[in-house]
């Protein structure tokens, strides 16, 4: 039974670590939460280190400034591990290719230093996506036929960002999960590196004792996160306890005008066989 919480603070001297998803939990791509960037920065200073696990597909670096430009603090974290760091060690062990490359220029620093060529669709040696090139404007349906001539090939396919949407301010935009969803619905293989997949958190845990100084005892790592196929279920998978912020992606179904429905989280969990160990309406203190 997922037990409903009203702050963080009501389980500080439970964890030691914590593992937060970004967006959707401090930000929504357009402005940053302040309540909830500054709950992470109360836990940095008073408890222990913050690693955030983002699905970006570009690598932490590169995503940093983002944070920055979206008023996020850096005191709200001190470590940050993407997908794109994740990916680039499946992309790497490909190269040179070539690649044919699927999503915006902004992921391009995903490439740099990896020793990869570059090709078409019909000429490509695998497929590397991002998400999708105008995520404004394009869904998986954009790319049928491309993926379809691409499956009958067997090219795979490297996805380094395995959310289907994310919200961008009031709108939900289509991302890498949503297009790999429909490569693989082809018959397609496909490969993934961040959440839910075990090499995102394998690369947080090395950050976590990094900061510790000491090994990380899994049943004091919490982990927080709006996505239900991403962030909960890695969390499930990996054997670590999950903070569900309901707000998220998912918040026009859990809350009501009562606030937090416990029902509705329950019921939202079960469709998807997950289980949560916590459940807030926003994260806050």
């Amino acid at each position: 039974m997922t037990a409903l919480i009203s702050g963080l603070s009501a389980l500080a001297d439970r964890y030691d670590v914590i593992l937060s998803d970004v967006w959707g939990v401090i930000h929504n791509g357009r402005e940053s939460f302040p309540a909830a960037c500054g709950a992470l920065a109360r836990w940095g200073e008073t408890k222990g280190p913050v690693v955030l696990i983002s699905n970006s597909p570009r690598p932490s670096h590169s995503v940093i400034p983002q944070l920055d430009g979206l008023g996020v603090p850096r005191a709200t974290w001190q470590a940050f591990v993407t997908s794109g760091d994740a990916t680039r060690v499946l992309l790497g062990a490909r190269a040179p290719g070539p690649a044919w490359t699927v999503g915006p220029d902004r992921d391009a620093p995903l490439y740099d230093g990896l020793g990869l060529d570059y090709a078409d669709h019909d000429k490509a040696a695998f497929i590397s996506v991002t998400g999708p090139y105008d995520d404004e404007v394009e869904g998986p349906g954009d790319y049928q036929d491309r993926f379809e001539a691409c499956a009958k090939r067997g090219l795979t396919m490297i996805c380094a960002n395995p959310d289907i949407v994310v919200q961008r301010g009031d709108r939900l935009i289509y991302c890498g999960g949503a297009l790999a969803q429909l490569y693989s619905s082809l018959g397609g293989e496909v490969l993934m590196a961040g959440k839910p997949y075990a090499p995102i958190y394998d690369l947080c845990l090395i950050e976590a004792e990094r900061l510790l100084g000491r090994a990380v005892d899994r049943s004091r790592v919490l982990c927080i996160g709006d996505g239900l196929p991403t962030d909960v279920k890695g969390a499930n998978d990996q054997g670590l306890d999950v903070l569900f912020v309901a707000s998220g992606i998912h918040g026009a179904e859990t809350i009501d005008a009562d606030g937090l429905n416990a029902k509705a989280v329950e019921d939202l969990l079960a469709a998807d066989g997950l289980t949560a160990t916590y459940a807030i309406a926003d994260l806050v203190w």
